[in-house]
């Protein structure tokens, strides 16, 4: 039943982490497959640490500190690049707790937390690049970690975090990185805690976009939460009477993230299903996390078509909602979205004109649903959708300059889900495909076109759910080229998981596997590879290659031979609960 692996590992292996191995032999090292930041190493680096903070009895008391540029690797904002890197270790039982990272009012990064074991503990380090951000970290501001942790009877592990940021200075060699002029906050603004708006309804703000803007993009962060963690697993709402009750959630498995500019779509994105390290099976993400889940992957979409209305002087709405395929676009509670605009302007002050001379989009994808129910009962609904869109625009600069803007996104989906043997088997099918596709004068301004299959598996094996086996074949394909700013990058990441649960009055047992296959290049020749294996606690197998491959291998504790471990109760799609 378990599938053959192919894995990667993380290359973020820090002097600290590294320490902290050596010191503390028995601690597991969790961390995310992904490229380590593409930054010049060889270049003058000036390291700040940003925050220190141990998250206890957190809710709802986010860390915020103030925030001062440095100035020894050269002026403010004339940096070769930035990256953020966020070192944390925890001891104890307690669930993976959402982090979001906020600066000036503009969410940076949303990450997440692996479960702790009890013992020695764990530790994961991330590198974070965030050069895109460089007009933000060029003046003070207000920098903003929320991660609501809870301590109550059962739940005991904090979280000690320590971030830090690394400025790469320029110079001939490694010259500044392109930067936008401005950077506008589609945020709740904020000042005590994460900036992220909670939809359902839809979130919208009034900005102000500087009249000489020639170009907006626009970044969205979205992620599903509550009753909308395993949106995938939801079911169609005409099927719902057909299941028992506490099985499934309704609203369908269909979601689109929408941007929307006074009221009109704007671009859309079908997001990446990440799965926590809480979900579902926790042993299947231990010690190498699902992909997405410490660095969420964003969406980026062109608002210049919209720049001859955007430029006028007056604010215009903006607004980001969540919808699904039902017949009112409803879903459940909850997502946590937020977005900011890239704002590129022309060296004249005069204000920018045009108009959009084409707008072909409606407000909704096409959506269809179907399905059977069998005289055994098992159920089989699938629901599909597309979406095309298709906007042009004629835009002039207060220079005289004139360009012709074409803007287009085709995506399609598909969810399959089969409730068998008395719904004691659930499995899902699941594909989001898509391009994105901007050109300014004909020149290809913004790239996106991904992939993302899904295949899970969800089997109890006895009646009362308490004890049940999952797999997961779950890739990320994506070549995406954000801005002409932002260096483009094509990645291949697939990893197939699984795991055992078992719940027993004397504890929580399981087990699980993890493999990861991943590759990364970028448009300045970058490259880096990884296949790496996990079973239980134990890294198996692990290689590197690339020009961004660690020069010495990383290293892990060796825990020996696992018996089942002690796990925290895991989060099940839908309504099913562990156990009677």
């Amino acid at each position: 039943m378990l599938p053959q692996f192919g894995h990667l590992i993380k290359a973020a292996a820090t002097s600290l982490l590294l320490a902290a191995l050596f010191v503390r032999a028995a601690v597991l090292v969790d961390f995310q497959v992904a490229q380590p930041p593409p930054l010049p190493q060889d270049a003058k680096q000036c390291t700040i640490q940003i925050l220190q903070r141990t998250f206890g009895f957190s809710f709802g008391l986010a860390e915020v500190v103030q925030f001062t540029p440095p100035t020894d690797c050269g002026p403010p904002g004339s940096w070769a690049g930035i990256s953020l890197n966020f070192t944390v270790t925890s001891n104890g039982t307690q669930f993976d707790r959402l982090g979001i990272f906020t600066f000036q009012n503009v969410e940076i990064w949303r990450t997440s937390t692996p479960e702790p074991t009890r013992g020695d503990g764990i530790i994961w380090t991330y590198l974070k690049d965030v050069t895109r951000y460089i007009p933000l970290f060029a003046k003070p501001g207000t920098f903003i970690l929320q991660l609501d942790n809870l301590l109550e009877t059962g739940l005991d592990g904090q979280y000690a975090t320590t971030l830090h940021a690394t400025f790469f200075a320029s110079s001939d060699r490694h010259p500044p990185a392109p930067k936008a002029n401005a950077i506008i906050p589609v945020t709740t603004l904020a000042n005590d805690t994460g900036n992220e708006a909670s939809v359902p309804p839809v979130f919208s703000l009034n900005v102000t976009v500087p009249r000489n803007a020639v170009q907006v993009f626009a970044e969205l962060y979205a992620s599903g939460n509550g009753n909308e963690e395993f949106w995938y697993f939801n079911t169609a709402n005409e099927f719902l009477s057909s299941l028992p009750a506490g099985v499934t959630l309704g609203d369908g498995p269909f979601r689109e993230v929408r941007m929307l500019v006074d009221g009109q779509v704007a671009g859309v994105a079908f997001p990446y299903a990440v799965i926590f390290t809480g979900g579902i099976v926790p042993t299947a993400w231990r010690p190498i996390t699902s992909y997405g889940a410490l660095d969420l992957p964003t969406y980026f979409i062109d608002l210049t078509p919209f720049v001859p209305i955007l430029t006028d002087g007056n604010p215009h709405n903006i607004s980001i909602d969540v919808v699904s395929a039902e017949d009112d676009h409803t879903i459940n509670q909850n997502w946590f979205v937020s977005g900011n605009l890239q704002v590129v302007t022309d060296p004249s002050s005069k204000p920018t004109t045009g108009k959009i001379t084409k707008y072909d989009v409606s407000p909704f994808a096409v959506t269809t649903t179907t399905g059977s129910v069998g005289s055994n009962g098992d159920v089989n609904v699938t629901v599909s959708a597309t979406r095309d869109i298709l906007i042009e625009a004629e835009i002039t600069s207060g220079s005289g300059k004139t360009t012709h803007v074409v803007w287009s996104q085709n995506l399609a989906f598909s969810n399959t889900q089969q409730f068998l043997d008395n719904t004691a088997i659930q499995n899902v099918f699941q594909t989001a495909t898509g391009t994105f596709l901007s050109t300014h004068n004909g020149v290809t301004t913004l790239l996106d076109q991904f992939s993302y299959p899904l295949n899970i598996n969800l089997t109890e094996l006895t009646p009362s759910g308490d004890s049940f086996v999952a797999t997961f074949d779950h890739s990320y394909e994506r070549t995406s080229h954000p801005a002409p700013f932002i260096l483009g990058s094509t990645i291949h990441e697939r990893q197939l998981a699984s795991g055992f649960f078992f719940e027993a009055p004397t504890g929580n047992t399981g087990n699980g596997t993890n493999s990861n296959t991943f590759s990364y290049v970028d448009l300045a020749g970058n490259t880096y590879d990884r296949e790496v294996t996990a079973i239980d606690n134990n890294i198996t197998s692990d290689h590197q290659g690339g020009t961004l491959a660690p020069r010495t291998a990383t290293t892990f504790p060796d825990f020996g031979p696992q018996v089942p471990f002690v796990v925290t109760k895991p989060r099940l799609p839908g309504a099913r609960k562990i156990g009677n």
